[in-house]
Parts: structure tokens; sequence; C-alpha cells
């Protein structure tokens, strides 16, 4: 770890590289991702928006009032406060832990398991637009971009002990991201996005005791609305910190023991994190670090002709990356189950897969579902943990009642990840499980449509219209 001295130079590096960034610095391997990140997050915005939290949510807001600036996913006839847009709008795409995920880079960091880095700038950027009355696709893209980079090169740098110790970074450093997007978007200029980084610093919060709850979800929804209300303060001349990342009192070494800034102060976009070491887009509704045992089991039953009936017992074996954050025993709801390895495995096992349907307490409430986890442990393997945390490995051993016992490896290059990604056609299906019962069929088509072409697209806000489901006669038609 650096000392304090050594901590300087990194809000200014980010300043720079956001107001510096254009469309034209984007390569086209990058534009592409962005694109698949952009569909995605809109896509878990849209299951999200469906969920208990976000009727509590949206009662919140109405009750509040405010300014009618921007709209809600999926609630396009509703407009609220931006700010209130950027908190719903965040709630609503990490509501399911169905965002993706920031891949770690430097020793230390445990892999898939910095950040969730689209949804802060993503829906800072799109209330913004909002506001704004509509953006072009370019400047829209170039945005987020902006904050994506500044978000996931931040999440780099501060010490691992920020996550480690209880932070949960996707609402802490998701901050930043929001507020370069928003400031990107705004036009601020560098004092003005210096300033906004510093009064970021002072909003940028979010706890794990709040994992299993709807306060996880909360911190994403937080982070993005905290970035647009630094953005638009500094933007009225409010000031903040100008080095607020750096030095004794700032964020890297108040919040993370410090960091590692020299490692990627000369880094913002060279390459764009995007890029290398890349992003994972989750297939599962929860942890990344979980996703690998989940195919494991699917991969055992499919292999050996297991049915869920047929198991006595099974044991994942694993090492701290994965046990520690996967807390939960036995899910009963299922915000604990998307920390509950026993109900995923027992997910997959029952239901051959784990999607929007499965995560509900409903399906967590079924009496096979708890039974199952009840036949479903885990175990700290010294072995696996020895092998570091640079991929997320686990060994899954099942025992049937005819005796047999079965042993699986999970594929370090797991599903989603940059070695292993979605395909196109993975990513519209997911796109398509997140809007069932929601929109249309014709409507699914032309959101994937819109999302393929945003560079194109005149008005980013349109897609608003798109996903929107509220007052639908009869969804999935």
């Amino acid at each position: 770890m650096t000392s304090h001295e050594d901590l300087t130079g990194l809000t200014a590096a980010a300043v720079s590289f956001i107001a510096d960034h254009g469309y034209g610095d984007i390569p086209e391997a990058a534009r592409k991702l962005i694109k698949r990140c952009v569909l995605d997050g809109l896509a878990v915005a849209l299951a999200g928006s469906e969920q208990e939290i976000m009727r509590i949510a949206e009662r919140h807001v109405r009750r509040m009032g405010g300014n009618g600036q921007a709209r809600i996913v999926g609630h396009a006839g509703y407009r609220v406060s931006i700010e209130q847009a950027a908190w719903c709008n965040g709630i609503a795409g990490h509501a399911m832990d169905w965002d993706d995920t920031q891949l770690a880079e430097g020793p230390g960091r445990p892999y898939g398991l910095l950040t969730h880095p689209t949804i802060p700038p993503l829906m800072a950027a799109l209330a913004v637009a909002d506001m704004q009355n509509g953006a072009p696709g370019e400047a829209f893209m170039e945005a987020f971009s902006a904050g994506f980079e500044v978000e996931c090169k931040i999440a780099e740098a501060i010490n691992p002990d920020h996550y480690n110790l209880g932070f949960h970074t996707s609402g802490t450093i998701g901050t930043f991201g929001a507020a370069a997007a928003a400031g990107k978007l705004l036009r601020l200029d560098e004092a003005q996005l210096a300033a906004a980084i510093g009064l970021a610093a002072s909003m940028a919060a979010g706890i794990r005791a709040n994992f299993g709850t709807m306060g996880k979800p909360m911190h994403v929804g937080r982070a993005a609305e905290n970035g647009v209300r630094a953005a638009l303060l500094a933007e009225a001349g409010f000031t903040g910190n100008t080095e607020a990342l750096d030095g004794r009192w700032g964020y890297l070494a108040v919040a993370g023991r410090g960091g590692e800034s020299t490692s990627v102060r000369g880094r913002f976009g060279e390459p764009l994190s995007i890029l290398s070491p890349g992003v994972s887009i989750k297939p599962y509704p929860c942890g990344v670090l979980t996703h690998p045992s989940m195919d494991a089991m699917a991969a055992l039953m499919r292999d050996n002709g297991i049915a869920a009936g047929d198991i006595e017992r099974a044991t994942l074996f694993a090492g701290s990356n994965i046990l520690n954050p996967i807390r939960f025993e036995v899910a009963t709801t299922e915000l604990e189950g998307k920390f509950c390895m026993a109900f995923l495995l027992a997910a997959i096992a029952i239901a051959g897969k784990a999607g929007k349907a499965e995560f509900t307490d409903g399906f967590v409430a079924r009496p096979d579902v708890q039974a199952l986890q009840r036949r479903i442990a885990t175990a700290f393997d010294p072995e696996i943990e020895a092998m570091g945390f640079d991929r997320i490995r686990s060994r899954l051993e099942v025992e049937t009642r005819d005796g047999r016992h079965v042993v699986a490896w999970a594929d370090e290059n797991y599903r989603g990840g940059p070695h292993n990604p979605l395909s196109d056609s993975e990513l519209e299906g997911k796109f398509q499980d997140c809007a069932s019962g929601l929109l249309p069929y014709q409507q699914t088509d032309k959101v994937l449509e819109f999302a393929w072409g945003l560079e194109r697209r005149s008005d980013v806000t349109a897609v608003l219209d798109l996903l929107n489901w509220h007052g639908n006669a009869k969804h999935g038609e």
C-alpha cells in the first residue's frame, strides 16, 4: 500500500479524462460492449421495476413530490424530479442483483468482486438526458463511457480493505461513476467536475450489512442519485474539495486505508476497463461468485442423469472469497436467496434454471425448495483458498440416494465473464426473460433494435417509452 503522501493526483487525472473523453476516443470494440452493457442495464432495471422494493420506492417519491423532470423505467407516464428518477432507476437496476460486474486486475483483489459498474452511470445519464428533453446516442454513450471508466479505475485503485471490511463498492465508488456521467452530459468544465467529485466523495456510502435486504439495491440507487446531485450542485457553483480522492483526508485514505492510485492514475482510457480486464454480464440474478458453482450443479446433474429427488446431500467446497459474502445457510426470502448457496444450487437442481421466475419469495418458500436447501452445505477448503482469488474456484460433491458420489469442479472461465461471454443471442434471451409478463413481444423487439443502434438515435430517452409497462391491459402478448 502506498503512503498517504503518495496518494496525489487521482482526482486531477479523473477530471482530465472526463473532460477530454469523446466518442471518437472509444474503440469500436468498446462501443459494442457499451451497447451490450446498456441493453443489459435496461433489462435488469425492467425486471426490477416490478419488484416489491419498487412499489415502496414509488410510493415514497409520490409522497415526497417533486418537479416533473424525468421518468422511471417501466413508468413512462409518471414524471418525478431528476434525483428521484436516478434513485428509483438505480434501485430497479440492482433490485435483482442481475447487473454486470467489474473484474479486478490488481493483487489482493478478489476476481469479479469490485463493483457493478453499469447502473450508476447509466441511470445518472438517463435522468440527466430526460431532464434535458433528450440526448443523442453518441453523447449519451460518451457520458456513460466516462462514468464507467472512472468508477472502474477508482474501484481498482482503492485498497481491497474497502470492500473486505464492509463497504459496498457499488454504492460507494458507484457514486463517482454517476457523478462523472452526469457531469459529462451536463458539459461541466474541469473546475466544476473536480467540485462534483469532491461533493460525491462526501456522499459515497453503503455497507455490506444490508446485503440480503432492500438496503443493498438502495445503495446503487443512492449512488446514481448522489452522483446526479453532486454534478447539478457543481454546475450551480457549489464548491467541494478539488482533490477529494487524494491525500491524508481523501476518500481513498479515509474509506479504504489508502490504495494504489499510481497504478491507475496514468491509465484512464488506456485501455478502457470495459475492454481490459473486462466486464461480466450475469446469467443469473445473484452474486457473480456463485455462478460457476451453479453451472457446475447443472452440468453435474445433466451429465450423470441426476434429478433433484435423487440428491441425498450436496456440499460445495470453496475459499473465503465465495463463502464470506454468500452468508445465508438457508434462504427464506428471495433477497436472502441471492446470498445463499443452498438456495442457488437447489433452484438449479429443482427448476433447471434460475431466472426471474425462480427469484421470488413464493419459489423460495416452496416445501421442496426448503427441504433441499437443508441437504446442501458449504465447506471451507484450504487447498482452494491457496490457489488464490485470480479466478472463481469451487468443487461440488453430491451423494445420491442410490449411493453414488459425484464430483464436479466449477469452470474457471465462467459463463458471462470476458473469457466466456454471453453471446448477443443469449443477452437478448436475458432481456426477453426480464421483459416476460411486462412487455408485448413486438415492444421487446423494438427495445432490442433501439439498443443495438444506440449511437444512431437522436434521443436515447425514447427508450423509456418502449420500456413502459404500467397500464398495459395484458402483458406479454
